[in-house]
């Protein structure tokens, strides 16, 4: 009897393992499987309504902007605010680890020794590589610390699906939104250039909704629901953009940014201007921008190049690029440094920031925010900015893609094994 029930229990040990995998480790599926087809442009109220409607997300008046370049200025102008907190603070982030994270690290734990209630959720990967000094240092402050998915044999979805956002918000009024995470590439070095990114600074209105966006994943990650005045004060107008914040996460009925870029690159009338550190859409979403290329609209995709910091990724990404080449899409490197910004500006009339990159992981597999602004203004400025990078960027043309060398066509193309994870 046992040559029989050993085989039984071990062929229904694989059964199970393998639905574990199945429902936890494959990627989500695509949801919207055709492109989109409309009777209007971004210059339509159309399109503002259906965006704000869709996405089940507010268009909040009366905001204000501030653009921060590059890691020592974005962790300055963070550090200066949680050094100012006075009553709450609230941070999530993907990658934490190094020096810049131990500054961070101090600064919040700081902030909580002064009674600021500290709420922080770093992810588990993200973070795995961070001393864990620094979180005991934090913990013994008060800072309420979450890792958020640590990854377990039973639940493989939280290797998976990680946190990508990066989201700071002081005394409920302050925020800030962008591409930079706390880690040490993001500032030089000895022997490194530190890399290329945005960030921005949220006053006004729309800054409560960064709050709700961090606070639904606090929900999530620990079942406790901080609200009130430290979180939620009243809020007046700081400037004159309205601002749209947009969470994505890999839930049902949460997978937002996928939908959201399609929805405006089918509404673009004139240009699309792109900045993004990894690009590698799924076939349809690339098939929207050749047909948005093939109406007459002109579009720049600016990525890195050399200096990319996971070259297979870039490989794949490449040999995916000729039918896009062949529509006119102008596709640049960018080779000074690793660029890592995420920003789209269509038409002079909208533009996003955030966390979202062109990529499955950000469509389906990882939490993610962005905030969309319709302002001609702010939409012109994210545009020059992406081609002021472009100036030190080399152009990719049909002959150059004919004549990568095998090895990258190679690279590339065992890469795209794995497509659907990256």
């Amino acid at each position: 009897m046992r040559y029989v029930l050993l085989p039984m229990v071990l062929i229904a040990l694989i059964f199970a393992l393998g639905n574990v995998v199945l429902f936890n480790a494959l990627p989500k599926p695509d949801r919207l499987k055709e492109p989109l087809a409309l009777e209007y442009g971004t210059s339509s109220e159309q399109f503002r309504r259906d965006m704000g409607l869709l996405l089940q997300q507010p268009i909040v008046s009366g905001n204000r902007i501030d653009l921060l370049q590059d890691g020592e200025a974005i962790y300055a102008a963070k550090i200066e605010a949680i050094e100012n907190a006075e009553h709450s603070v609230t941070f999530e982030v993907y990658e934490y680890w190094g020096e810049q994270a131990a500054i961070f690290s101090e600064a919040l734990a700081r902030a909580a020794e002064r009674g600021v209630r500290v709420h922080a959720m770093l992810d588990f990967l993200g973070s795995r590589d961070a001393d864990p000094e620094m979180f005991e240092r934090m913990e013994e402050a008060g800072v309420e610390l979450v890792r958020w998915r640590e990854p377990s044999w039973y639940q493989l979805s939280r290797f998976n699906h990680r946190t990508h956002r990066k989201l700071l918000v002081v005394d409920g009024h302050t925020g800030f939104i962008g591409g930079a995470n706390v880690a040490d590439p993001w500032v030089d070095g000895d022997d490194r250039d530190g890399y290329r990114d945005n960030h921005f600074r949220i006053q006004g209105p729309v800054v409560g909704n960064l709050q709700a966006v961090f606070l639904e994943t606090w929900l999530d990650a620990t079942g406790r629901m901080p609200t009130g005045e430290a979180y939620f004060p009243e809020l007046s107008e700081m400037g004159d953009r309205d601002a749209q914040m947009v969470n994505s996460a890999p839930r049902e009925g949460r997978h937002r940014v996928r939908l959201m870029f399609l929805h405006a690159i089918a509404a673009a009338e004139e240009h699309i201007t792109i900045g993004t550190a990894y690009f590698y859409p799924d076939p349809r979403f690339l098939e929207v921008l050749k047909e948005a290329a093939d109406r007459g609209v002109r579009i720049r995709v600016l990525v890195p190049g050399d200096s990319m910091n996971f070259g297979f990724f870039r490989h794949a990404s490449v040999n995916r690029w000729r039918p896009m080449l062949e529509s006119g899409v102008e596709l640049y490197e960018y080779h000074p440094r690793m660029y890592h910004s995420k920003l789209m500006a269509i038409d002079d009339r909208w533009a996003s920031i955030g966390s979202a990159n062109l990529h499955n992981r950000s469509f389906r597999l990882n939490d993610e925010a962005n905030l969309n602004i319709w302002d001609e203004g702010f939409a012109r400025e994210i545009r020059e900015l992406i081609e002021v990078d472009k100036a030190d960027a080399e152009r990719l043309t049909i002959e150059d893609w004919e004549n990568r060398p095998l090895r990258r066509r190679l690279a590339g193309w065992i890469t795209h094994l794995i497509g659907p994870y990256l």
